[in-house]
C-alpha cells in the first residue's frame, strides 16, 4: 500500500499514547481500516497530507460508514466481508474520539451509548466456583494448565484484575507470604491519567493455589533462562517465524505469557476441564462478576510487606 504522511503522523501518535493492550489492538484496527480507506481513494484527499485532516468530521464519517459496511475488513469471512458486528461498531467510534482527544479535537460522540455488558455469572455461581476451586487444590494431583489456571481464577475472585493487569504481574508483585498482590490498574479508554496500583489482600484459596503454581512456574523458567513474571508458558510453542531450512522456530516453555495467550488459556480451561457451568465465556465477565459482588472495594486492602 502507499505510504501517507497522515498514517505515518498516526503511526508516532499511537505509539506514545498512554492505552491498555487491549485498546491499542483496537486502535491498530482502526489505523488499518483507515489505511485501506485512503489506498480505495474513499477519503477527502486531505486526508492523506495531514493526521488533522485525518480525524476531521468531514473524513471520520465516511470512514465510519464504509468501515462497518465491512469493505475495509483485513480478511475475508467465509469468503465474504460483511458488515461488522454492532459492539465491534461502538468500538470504531469510541477509537475515533480517542485519537480526535489525543490532538485536542472534541469527540464527535457518534457511538450508540454504552454497550449492552453481556452476562456475568450469578453471586451463587461465584461461590460454587469457589468451592470447586478449593476442592480440586485439595485434590492429589492437578496437570500443569488446571494448575495455572485455577491459580489465575483464584486471583480474579480476590483482586479482580483485568487480563492486561494479569500478565503484568511479577514476582515482585507478591508479598514474601502471598498473602497479598499489587495490582497497577492501567489506564481505560485512552484515559491520559498515570496507572495507579494498590496491594489486595489475598485469601487461603489464592495462597493454596499459589503454593501449586509457584514450584511448576521455576521449573517452566529454568527451561527458558528466567523471567520474573508471574505466568508463563506451559509447552513450546510457534514464534511465527521460520529457520534457514524453512522449519517452525520453535520458543521453549517458560516464557511470559501474553495477554492473548492468557485470554486463550481461560476459554480452552473452561471446556476442558468442565467448568462451562461455573465460568463465563470471557475472563472481563467474570471479573465483572467479582466487581458487582460487594458495593465496597472489590477486596481488602492490604499494607505492602
Amino acid at each position: 500500500m502507499p505510504e501517507y504522511s497522515s498514517i505515518t503522523a498516526l503511526d508516532r501518535l499511537l505509539d506514545d499514547l498512554p492505552v491498555g493492550e487491549a485498546r491499542r489492538r483496537q486502535l491498530g484496527m482502526v489505523r488499518g481500516e483507515l489505511l485501506r480507506a485512503l489506498s480505495r481513494d474513499a477519503l477527502p484527499v486531505g486526508a492523506r497530507r495531514s493526521l488533522r485532516r485525518l480525524l476531521e468530521r468531514e473524513t471520520l464519517g465516511p470512514y465510519l460508514r464504509i468501515a462497518e459496511s465491512g469493505v475495509l475488513r483485513a480478511r475475508l469471512v467465509k469468503g465474504a466481508r460483511p458488515p461488522t458486528s454492532e459492539p465491534t461498531n461502538e468500538i470504531r467510534r469510541q477509537c475515533v474520539d480517542v485519537l480526535r482527544g489525543s490532538i485536542g479535537l472534541p469527540p464527535l460522540r457518534l457511538g450508540g451509548g454504552a454497550l449492552t455488558l453481556q452476562p456475568t455469572p450469578e453471586f451463587g455461581d461465584l461461590a460454587a466456583l469457589r468451592n470447586q476451586l478449593d476442592k480440586d487444590l485439595g485434590s492429589g494431583h492437578l496437570p500443569p494448565g488446571r494448575t495455572r489456571l485455577t491459580a489465575v481464577l483464584a486471583l480474579i475472585l480476590d483482586a479482580a484484575p483485568r487480563s492486561g493487569e494479569l500478565v503484568a504481574l511479577r514476582l515482585t508483585h507478591l508479598t514474601p507470604d502471598n498473602r497479598a498482590v499489587y495490582i497497577e490498574r492501567h489506564p481505560q479508554h485512552g484515559s491520559s491519567q498515570p496507572a495507579q496500583g494498590d496491594w489486595f489482600a489475598l485469601t487461603s484459596l489464592s495462597r493454596a493455589a499459589l503454593e501449586r503454581w509457584l514450584p511448576l512456574r521455576t521449573q517452566l523458567v529454568e527451561q527458558a533462562h528466567g523471567t520474573s513474571k508471574l505466568w508463563v508458558s506451559l509447552r513450546p510453542n510457534h514464534s511465527g517465524l521460520l529457520d534457514d531450512d524453512g522449519l517452525a522456530t520453535l520458543r521453549p516453555a517458560g516464557l511470559p505469557l501474553e495477554e492473548n495467550g492468557l485470554i486463550t488459556s481461560y476459554r480452552r480451561g473452561r471446556a476442558q476441564y468442565d467448568l462451562t457451568a461455573l465460568l463465563p465465556p470471557k475472563p472481563e465477565q467474570l471479573r465483572r462478576a467479582v466487581v458487582a459482588e460487594t458495593p465496597r472495594p472489590v477486596v481488602a486492602r492490604a499494607k505492602a510487606q
